[in-house]
This record gives structure tokens, C-alpha cells and sequence, in this order.
């Protein structure tokens, strides 16, 4: 029998870091320090999935780009497809920011690429928004990404700090990668599009309740409370809602099992490496202080580690040599923004690229790697000097 690659490298990840455990390579008291740092945030992970595909379910995500629609025609865009497609660039930032970057790529992308379709809008702007959005747009709050929830933990820190500490470099994420994709795809979105038909809501009271249950989780992951606690009441709310109200709706696969595996996995490699050295080994290489040159010299080698092998073994491994909140969120940026290379730089690229090979819309991996390679050859160095800037420190 043949084991699908997507569950194979999930698998072989986890056997490889419980290996580490057992054979005492990963020390017991470093695993325990481990686990008390990332198993809440493990727990988050799963309750968020939960939360989106339950509110997916309820056609909320639907009901949004519907919406979008409606407005992008009764609105003073009157049919626009550029205003259209600036509606999807807010819903991917927003989603993204508060839902966290896998989030967009699983369920933001196949309702936006949908949309496309049907209102005959060439769907690749509209892809590649979603995908970028959900790598550059991650780094404001710590639920954007899993790496700012590890950030966060070693910082101390409240989200409306972590935010303080990022948010001119949040805001170059953004914008500059949104005016490099207006500038690859303004021929496409130029014209305009007509009405599309209007899906019917099958359960009129669940959407509403979900998108109510969704819209009061955003404040609470922002509160400071601990994001598993918000997140989890909020998974077994929804839960409750439909085993009452369209049970069959509620699956084991909506558990994230296989990022599970894989995160986990690489937990345990990465902590072996560092209790054998690996942090002396690349202090070497990312040099220290906070000067501009400093915190470049750190982001693009976090840059490369990502699309070298995957944001989060980056980050882990880059961490330690991090050694001041200005260079930690140097190291975010580049292992937040850098993924836009290959295919396997952040785990939201390998679930979109699913999500699109489900709806039938092919992508060239070579262009997507040349466009990527010259937005974050540009969107890194900025989004560095903003931090710089921001932070008022010296050359």
C-alpha cells in the first residue's frame, strides 16, 4: 500500500522527533520545558481549525465574498473588477491578521477563487493574493502565525505590545506586496464584472450564529487572555450548535491532525539540535546587535532558511541567537514575509496549493517561485528598515 506524501513526511517528521526522545538525544527535562511552552499553542492551532471549518461549514466565508460582491456592484465601484479584487486584498488581510495566515489559505482562497470564476475575473490575481496576504500580512498579532505565538511566549509580552513592537513593518507586509501584485496583474484587473447568482442559505440560523460566534472571538484573541482559552470556548460552541443543528457537518478530518504531526515533529528535532550546539553553531552566522545591517543580516537568513526547508524549523532553530525583542521580530519578518519562494517555505503555501488543485486551477511553481524571489528581495529589506526606523535605534 501506498502512503499519500502528505501524510508520509507528517509521519516520518513525528517518528523522527519521538526517536530523538527516546533515545535520550532530546533530554527529558528540555522535552518538559518544550512541551509547557508549545502545548498551548498546539491547543490553539487545533481549536482555531475547528472554528474556521465549522464557520466554513455555516457558509460564513460565502456569505462574506456574496457580500463583497453585492457591495463591489451597488457600491461606487459599480461592477469594478479592481474594486473587487481590493475587497478580496482587505477580507485576506483581515482573515489572515486575526485568523491566522493557514486560515486564508484553506478557506479564504476556494471562495475568492470561486468567486472569480463565476463572475469571469482570470482567478490567478485573486490566488495569488490570498497566498502572499496570508505569508507578508502575518506578523501583526500573535495569532497571525504559529511562529509569532512562539515569539510571543519568549517575549513576555501582551498582544498590544507584540503589535506596538510590529506594526511598521506589518503595514509595509501589506501594502507593498499589493502594489507588486497590482503591478503584475493590472491587465487583468481591468473591466468590469456583472451580477452573479446569490447562493441559498440552507440553515439561515446557524450562519448567523456562527458569523455572530466568529465576530466575538476576534476581540477576545486580542484581549491578553491566553488565545487557547477564547479559541477553544468558541470550537466548543460551535460544536454544540451543530451536533444540534446538522450533525453530519462535524468530522474527525476537520481535526489539523497531519500539521499536528508535523509541528510537533519538528519541535522535538529542532530542541535536539539545540541541546547539542546548534545555537552556537549559527551565532556564528547571524551576527548580533540591533544596527540596520544587524537585523538585515538576521531576516534574510531566516528568509532563506524558510524556502530553504519551512518557516517554523527556521524559526526555532534561529531563535536563540535572537537575543533582543528588535532582532526577534527581524527573524519574523523573514520567515513570516520570506515564504513566498518555494513551495514548502510555509505550510499555508502547501494547504493552498491543495485548496487549488481541489477547485482545478493549475500554478506554474516556476513563476510563482520568479514572481515570489523579486516581492521579497523587496518587501523584506523594507519591511526591515521600517522596524529599524520605528524602533529609533542607532546605525
Amino acid at each position: 500500500m501506498t502512503i499519500p506524501r502528505n501524510v508520509a513526511i507528517p509521519a516520518v517528521v513525528f517518528l523522527a522527533g519521538a526517536g530523538c526522545l527516546a533515545s535520550g538525544a532530546l533530554p527529558w527535562p528540555d522535552f518538559l520545558a518544550l512541551a509547557g511552552r508549545t502545548v498551548p499553542i498546539l491547543l490553539f492551532v487545533t481549536a482555531m481549525t475547528l472554528v474556521t471549518e465549522l464557520a466554513d461549514a455555516a457558509g460564513v466565508f460565502r456569505a462574506l465574498t456574496g457580500w463583497i460582491a453585492l457591495r463591489g456592484l451597488n457600491s461606487g465601484g459599480r461592477g469594478r473588477v479592481l474594486v473587487l479584487w481590493l475587497f478580496v486584498v482587505l477580507l485576506s488581510t483581515l482573515s489572515t491578521v486575526f485568523l491566522s495566515l493557514d486560515s486564508t489559505a484553506v478557506l479564504v482562497t476556494p471562495v475568492v477563487v470561486l468567486l472569480a470564476i463565476h463572475a469571469k475575473i482570470p482567478p490567478l490575481p485573486f490566488a495569488l493574493t490570498t497566498i502572499w496576504l496570508a505569508n507578508t500580512g502575518s506578523l501583526l498579532l500573535p495569532v497571525s502565525n504559529l511562529t509569532n505565538l512562539l515569539a510571543q511566549h519568549q517575549l513576555d509580552t501582551s498582544p498590544v505590545r507584540f503589535a506596538a513592537l510590529v506594526w511598521a513593518p506589518s503595514v509595509v507586509g501589506v501594502l507593498l506586496p499589493v502594489l507588486i501584485l497590482w503591478l503584475i496583474f493590472r491587465r487583468d484587473l481591468r473591466g468590469r464584472y456583472g451580477p452573479l447568482a446569490r447562493a441559498t442559505d440552507a440553515d439561515r440560523p446557524l450562519l448567523v450564529t456562527a458569523g455572530a460566534i466568529v465576530l466575538l472571538l476576534l476581540p477576545a484573541l486580542v484581549s491578553g487572555v491566553p488565545v487557547f482559552i477564547p479559541s477553544g470556548i468558541a470550537a466548543l460552541f460551535l460544536l454544540a450548535l451543530f451536533f444540534v443543528r446538522r450533525h453530519a457537518a462535524v468530522r474527525w478530518s476537520m481535526v489539523p491532525w497531519r500539521p499536528l504531526l508535523l509541528t510537533i515533529g519538528l519541535f522535538m528535532v529542532v530542541q535536539t539540535l539545540h541541546t547539542h550546539g546548534l545555537a552556537a553553531l549559527l551565532a556564528q552566522v547571524s551576527g548580533h546587535g540591533d544596527g540596520f545591517t544587524s537585523l538585515l543580516r538576521l531576516s534574510g537568513i531566516g528568509a532563506l532558511a524558510a524556502n530553504g526547508v519551512n518557516n517554523l524549523p527556521a524559526y526555532l532553530a534561529l531563535e536563540p541567537v535572537a537575543g533582543s525583542p528588535v532582532r526577534l521580530a527581524a527573524l519574523l519578518i523573514g520567515v513570516n514575509m520570506g515564504p513566498l519562494v518555494s513551495p514548502w517555505a510555509s505550510l499555508a503555501t502547501l494547504l493552498w496549493h491543495e485548496r487549488l488543485k481541489s477547485l482545478g486551477l493549475s500554478i506554474s511553481w516556476g513563476g510563482f517561485a520568479l514572481a515570489g524571489l523579486a516581492a521579497v528581495v523587496v518587501v523584506v529589506p523594507l519591511a526591515v528598515l521600517s522596524l529599524w526606523l520605528s524602533a529609533g535605534l542607532p546605525a
